[in-house]
């Protein structure tokens, strides 16, 4: 595919949006690192414009305060993303590809955007389209997912250590595992004030929702060590919170969240002692 203008190319396996060149890139760093895959047909490219013709985004509400939003039909990975509103201003939690005249609208309604928080560098997406739409909100992305970023801007802070305060008493939690600034949302108002924690893909939810696991790379069967389970489970042990949600739709732990994780973490770890060679 040859576009005559510069453009910002998108990845179409994983949605990552680069830099403005005149010719897409010769290849896609995010697919080409052994957590993500080059698709069956080869690198493939689209636009923004070229995705607006094909796709729309749908929004629903997840409970008071919290609404998802994701993309149909399915692109790229499918995940979801958040506008989670809180007295002292809205957050856009975790990112997707497509934003439109429409979507725009949308959570322009909700109270718009005050910042971006984003998980990991596979939701990194269209993030400073995101950004730029909403009055150039600032990003937060942890500081060891740096070299993973595929178009800098100035609209990005790199925050470093294993959490960090938002507005609207929200945390940034620092867990590692499937990249090493895997991080995690705490809200301590979600679930009835029982609290939430939004989990990226650094705490998947499984399909029976009421248990959770952990992964090195999901596509290609990678999994953590004990040490990176524990670190996890480690990490958002001083954080209250009854409901999970997860990064894809539907995927959601309604209740007993942080048991889940203690559970699910011990049968992880009990299957990979019993794997290992006596």
């Amino acid at each position: 595919m040859r576009i005559r203008s510069h453009v910002n190319f998108i990845c179409v396996t994983c949605g990552t949006e680069y830099l403005e060149s005149h010719d897409p890139p010769a290849r896609c760093s995010i697919c080409e690192d052994e957590r993500q895959y080059v698709g069956l047909e080869g690198q493939q490219w689209t636009t923004l414009p070229q995705l607006r013709t094909t796709h729309r985004n749908q929004i629903q509400s997840e409970e008071p305060n919290l609404t998802s939003i994701f993309i149909e039909p399915k692109f790229t990975i499918g995940q979801r993303a958040f506008v989670l509103r809180t007295p002292e201003g809205n957050l856009l939690w975790d990112c997707i590809t497509l934003i439109d005249d429409a979507t725009i609208a949308s959570v322009q309604q909700l109270g718009g955007l005050r910042a971006i928080a984003i998980s990991h560098p596979h939701y990194y997406t269209t993030m400073i389209e995101w950004g730029r739409a909403f009055g150039d909100v600032p990003i937060y992305l942890h500081e060891a997912d740096r070299k993973w970023v595929m178009r800098p801007d100035d609209s990005i802070l790199f925050w470093e250590g294993d959490a960090t305060a938002l507005f609207g008493g929200l945390t940034l939690i620092r867990g590692g595992g499937h990249f090493e600034g895997g991080t995690m949302l705490h809200w301590p108002a979600g679930a009835d004030g029982r609290g939430a924690l939004l989990s990226g893909d650094i705490i998947p939810v499984v399909p029976d929702r009421t248990w959770v696991s952990f992964m090195y790379s999901y596509p290609n069967y990678i999994p953590l060590s004990a040490a990176a389970v524990e670190r996890i489970v480690g990490a958002i042990e001083p954080f209250e919170f009854d409901r999970i949600y997860g990064a894809f739709n539907g995927m959601t732990v309604a209740t007993d969240g942080k048991r889940a994780v203690h559970r699910s973490a011990d049968r992880y770890i009990a299957n990979l002692t019993a794997l290992r060679p006596r």
